[in-house]
């Protein structure tokens, strides 16, 4: 492979990772640097939690053959209204509520799985109904009324809403520098070197085909320089939000069930080619089945992050979630066709979302505009993906 070839090669794979550290740049240029203030990287993680975990389920979804949940938003807004009655006016202990709120978001999951699995409804018809459903449900449960939970302190705290819900410096604060956050960033980097070489050590072990050891250092210092940069801007602020522990938990669990698993590996293989992986003797409809059961399960995780930020629940919480969710898993590289997409391919998505609202809103641009910005970088992205696996070629399909 020649130079070019191999530059071609490099971004075609870290396309998103480049289009990110650009647009960090374009927008730090453009705001004066305010964008990277430790308060706004500190706001990026808080204000699009719910981002990173409905992404996450979603890209189940979307593995089985590029399909989609159009109902998460009004089921975030549910579950969320549902628990913030029940602790508000039914005097429920949190703790009680918030297993209440999953085992709801999880049956109304199954639901619709069973609908889409078992009787083979199209995702798009059954979800659709199900935005309608729960958005109406909604509205119900609160009487069209806003149910403050502020006095609910111990489930705000844990599920980061409120300036309080920090991770608290143990070693006092000395300098105004959180001392925790940096240990934690060292302790994180440490653990995700420690993993590439060792998976590394166990793939040529296996005599698989490893990465060449350049492009592999260079990538691991990176992400390591990026971890420790994060850290520190965390530290200068007020350290560790509580959400981000959650969100950490999310990704961390569905990278390894999606790259590590058996059934992870169901995913890709629906998605890659259905008829293939029922003859080779996999229960397609479970996949199917799981995927949707798994996204009401984290739909109900982010009702609670959404209500513990907003300390309330309003009928009106939830919307364009789904979107968002959608948009930040083809734009890290999830395929519109199913079968391709990574938990961290996601997770860049959604920080290029983030990014990009946070950059806007410094600069003061309108919302309207706002909105065509991202219809026009979530375009993009699919547009890059079918072309790309046509070899290039924009090649107008018959019928």
């Amino acid at each position: 492979m020649n130079s070019k070839n191999k530059v071609l090669d490099f971004v075609n794979k870290y396309t998103m990772v480049i289009a990110l550290v650009l647009v960090i740049i374009f927008f730090s240029v453009q705001t004066g640097g305010a964008i990277l203030y430790p308060s706004n990287v500190s706001n990026l993680i808080s204000q699009n939690a719910y981002v990173f975990v409905l992404a996450t389920g979603m890209l189940l979804c979307i593995l089985t053959g590029g399909n989609i949940d159009l109902s998460v938003g009004s089921v975030v807004c549910f579950v969320g209204s549902v628990g913030a009655t029940l602790m508000v006016t039914n005097k429920i202990s949190a703790p009680v509520a918030v297993i209440i709120m999953f085992v709801l978001g999880t049956l109304i999951g199954a639901w619709q799985a069973f609908w889409i699995a078992y009787v083979r409804i199209p995702p798009f018809i059954v979800t659709l109904s199900g935005m309608l459903i729960f958005r109406g449900l909604s509205n119900v449960v609160l009487d069209g009324m806003t149910v403050s939970i502020q006095d609910c302190t111990g489930f705000v705290k844990v599920f980061g809403g409120g300036a309080n819900c920090y991770v608290p410096d143990f070693f006092g604060n000395p300098g105004g520098i959180n001392v925790t956050c940096i240990i934690a960033a060292c302790l994180a980097i440490a653990i995700y070197v420690f993993v590439m070489v060792s998976n590394r050590l166990k793939r040529k072990k296996k005599q698989y085909e490893v990465e060449k050891f350049g492009p592999w250092c260079a990538k691991m210092v990176v992400i390591s320089a990026a971890i420790a940069v994060f850290g520190v801007r965390l530290a200068q602020y007020k350290g560790i939000p509580n959400v981000l522990l959650i969100v950490v938990g999310v990704i961390v669990i569905y990278s390894y069930i999606t790259s590590n698993t058996t059934t992870g590996r169901y995913f890709y293989a629906v998605g890659g080619n259905e008829k293939a992986t029922k003859l080779s003797g996999i229960n397609t409809n479970k996949v199917y089945f799981l995927a949707y059961t798994n996204m009401g399960f984290l739909a109900a995780l982010a009702g609670m992050i959404t209500i513990a930020r907003m300390t309330s629940a309003q009928p009106t919480y939830g919307q364009n979630y789904e979107m968002d969710a959608i948009a930040s898993c083809f734009i890290g590289g999830a395929s519109a066709y199913g079968g391709i997409g990574t938990v961290p391919g996601v997770i860049i998505g959604a920080l290029l979302m983030g990014v990009i609202n946070l950059g806007m809103f410094s600069m003061g641009v309108d919302q309207n505009m706002q909105k065509v910005v991202k219809g026009l970088v979530l375009l993009a992205a699919v547009i890059f993906d079918v072309v790309s696996k046509r070899g290039g070629k924009f090649v107008a399909k018959n019928t």
